[in-house]
């Protein structure tokens, strides 16, 4: 298997001394992962911020090998980490879809349903700008996946934000179920940013 892809990172988990295991959504094979060597040193540590979009090299030997990666920003959201509502905003998109997602299964629509939310949140544009794409982000993934569900309402910022809790106990019961504890608080990190805005 050799690979050349546009990804957007989800994760990265150290892996030894110094490599990460690399989590990534891309359009045309779905969620891969791959181990990145070097992964934590000075060079490559600004370029595995989740979030990011990547060129990513892919290689291995077989399909049940885990593949290495070689990767190359394409664009950076590492400035967004300074800022509080950002920076809750891509870890709860990028930790649920790391998540929830099978491996190697493709969802092309997820995949640029997440790069636009991304591009929204790092706009610069105020969360109300924002919030309605991370819903109806939310509300394509419990739909990709199998559990359906209507289309939010939303509108004012109050609106969008009654959407977003009422997609909660959603996502907590079908995709998260066994695996709630860190990703849950995530999303509760992002809705205590978002109260303070009420």
């Amino acid at each position: 298997m050799h690979l050349r892809v546009p990804a957007i990172l989800l994760a990265a988990r150290p892996h030894g001394e110094t490599a990460v295991i690399a989590r990534a959504l891309t359009e045309e094979y779905g969620l891969v992962a791959a181990y990145v060597a070097g992964g934590r040193g000075r060079r490559l540590r600004p370029v595995l911020i989740p979030g990011n979009l990547l060129d990513l090299q892919l290689a291995a030997r077989s399909e049940a090998q885990l593949p290495f990666a070689t990767p190359e920003l394409l664009r950076s959201r590492g400035a967004l980490l300074g800022e509080p509502l950002a920076a809750a905003a891509i870890g709860w998109t990028t930790a649920f879809t790391a998540t929830v997602l099978p491996e190697r299964q493709p969802y092309p629509r997820l995949f640029q349903a997440l790069g636009g939310v991304l591009d929204a949140i790092g706009s610069g544009a105020p969360a109300r700008d924002w919030l309605g794409g991370l819903v109806s982000f939310e509300t394509l993934v419990l739909r990709d996946l199998g559990f359906g569900g209507a289309a939010p309402v939303t509108g004012t910022f109050a609106e969008t934000l009654a959407a977003l809790d009422r997609l909660q106990p959603l996502l907590a019961r079908y995709l998260l179920a066994d695996r709630r504890g860190d990703v849950m608080a995530a999303r509760s990190r992002l809705r205590d940013q978002l109260s303070r805005m009420e």
